[in-house]
């Protein structure tokens, strides 16, 4: 189906985003958008689908410029949506869907939208709304609408779990050449998206896929002998995962993670967050060196780095170099460049500029003599490869000594009752801070795991301050589906208990 695609695609320039379909479906038009729940939707049927949804936004309101806040799961409907809004030129507003209303109306005070579309547990009153789910009439047209290109093609959030959110304006063009696909995609290619569609990267790679023509299998929530199922049935080219996503498939019994045909995927790349090193290995043992793929970076695009997994095996733990006409710099706290081998803050600078990718509201980015930060820590060896170490907010200074809470949860993850862990720093009267472990066991491990037997694993694989001061268990997930963990909400509540 891919080369059938290659074969009969036309040159195209580039086209506003809510054409896209359009155009696909003008050659395709039978060709699978969207698979969800087993049930694929063509490109002439989103097409369509979002043509209609357009019009129903429309009547509230919303129009070319208009800012529109999504707080919609993943979905078919997410993505008939989110066309809809760039048909009308208008930008959306991406939000998790799980976000209570508090925290949803501090976004929306920043982004002041046109119109809100959210769960109706999470309605903002005084706010123009439309409750997920809610259909658009079968007496709206679903003819093509006048041509129209957003001014910006879309606005991340960031930074909710520390009740201090702020968006982040992507400075793109919301103009794409479908001839053209991101990330080692093929034109025509079949993805597989596990990652919640609020986060930039499955954000980006599933609609880009769809700009360039590909297919979407699109899973909704992640479920690790699920994912293996729908690769197998769909074939599946691409995919992007987290660290956390690859050890769930990975921690599958031996049988269950074999007994699936994965000889369709040509690349898996990962991002998100550190992958351990045992963990990347296991990966490239499994499926080889040439399918895996790593970046590092940021929704702002500051900078990134990416390694292959060839390259990765002369230099494990790195993420990478950036690339030709990217810069990054190490720099200490007095803004000198750090030695190789020197942990500091890492800083980028990108071809075009400071701020030539997005734009904050509601916040102000650090910088040194126009270089920027994610504010994650790191170092670079003598080749330039760099590898991170933690987040300066969440290192842990106990007595006198740098913890980076990365660097522990990678060996406390080894254990093979270990689900997940996270280690955050608690106050301490004597050290100043603590290493705390929050532990996620597997399933039946609560019998057989407690500190003592921690400590003792730990003990050969980290520097004894290293290792942890307490622990606590839980079966409960630590880390959502996009591997991200609310790190500074799990420390308040753990100091606000023991105050």
């Amino acid at each position: 189906m891919a080369n059938d695609f290659l074969k009969s695609s036309a040159q195209a320039s580039p086209m506003p985003i809510g054409e896209l379909l359009a155009y696909h479906a003008a050659r395709h038009s039978a060709r699978p958008a969207v698979t969800f729940n087993g049930v694929t939707t063509s490109y002439a049927e989103l097409d369509a689908r979002s043509n209609r949804k357009a019009r129903q936004l429309a009547e509230r309101g919303v129009g070319a410029g208009d800012i529109v806040t999504m707080s919609v799961p993943n979905s078919l409907e997410f993505y008939e949506t989110v066309f809809a809004v760039w048909k009308l030129g208008a930008v959306p507003n991406l939000v998790s869907s799980k976000l209570p209303a508090t925290e949803l109306q501090a976004i929306i005070e920043l982004a002041k939208p046109r119109l809100v579309i959210s769960e109706e547990s999470a309605r903002v009153e005084g706010w123009n709304f439309i409750a997920v789910g809610m259909t658009p009439s079968t007496d709206l047209s679903a003819d093509p609408l006048p041509t129209k290109i957003s001014p910006i093609w879309k606005i991340g959030t960031s930074g909710g779990s520390t009740g201090r959110p702020k968006l982040i304006v992507d400075r793109q063009k919301s103009v794409f050449d479908p001839n053209k696909a991101p990330m080692d995609q093929k034109l025509g290619d079949t993805m597989l998206n596990p990652g919640p569609l609020y986060h930039n990267t499955p954000f980006l790679t599933s609609t880009q896929c769809l700009f360039s023509g590909g297919h979407v299998v699109e899973m909704g929530r992640f479920d690790p002998l699920r994912a293996l199922e729908l690769i197998e049935r769909y074939k599946v080219n691409w995919m992007s995962l987290v660290p956390t996503m690859m050890s769930r498939i990975w921690r599958l019994p031996t049988e269950q993670r074999e007994a699936f045909d994965l000889s369709s995927v040509r690349s898996v790349w990962h991002m998100a967050s550190v992958c351990p090193v045992w963990l990347k290995q296991a990966w490239i043992d499994w499926l080889g060196p040439d399918r895996i793929f790593e970046v590092y970076g940021g929704t702002e695009l500051m900078g990134f780095t990416m390694i292959t997994g060839r390259e990765w095996l002369s230099h494990k733990g790195s993420v990478g170099k950036t690339p030709p006409g990217y810069h990054m710099r190490i720099l200490d706290e007095k803004g000198n460049v750090c030695a190789p081998g020197e942990v500091g803050e890492i800083y980028f600078l990108p071809p075009n500029g400071p701020n030539s990718t997005y734009e904050y509201i509601g916040a102000q980015v650090k910088a040194v003599d126009g270089w920027q930060t994610y504010g994650d820590l790191g170092h670079v060896d003598e080749e330039g490869y760099l590898y991170i170490a933690d987040r300066r907010t969440d290192m842990i200074v106990s007595g006198g000594a740098n913890i980076f809470p990365a660097e522990v949860e990678a060996a406390v993850d080894q254990h093979p009752d270990v689900q997940s862990s996270i280690v955050i720093g608690l106050p301490d009267a004597d050290l100043g801070q603590r290493a705390h472990a929050i532990v996620q066991l597997a399933e039946g491990a609560s019998e057989i795991i407690d500190d003592d037997t921690l400590r003792a694993f730990l003990s050969g694989r980290l520097a004894r301050y290293k290792i942890p001061r307490t622990f606590e268990f839980t079966s409960e997930n630590l880390r959502d589906d996009a591997g991200k963990a609310r790190r500074s909400q799990l420390r308040e509540d753990r100091v606000t208990d023991a105050s």
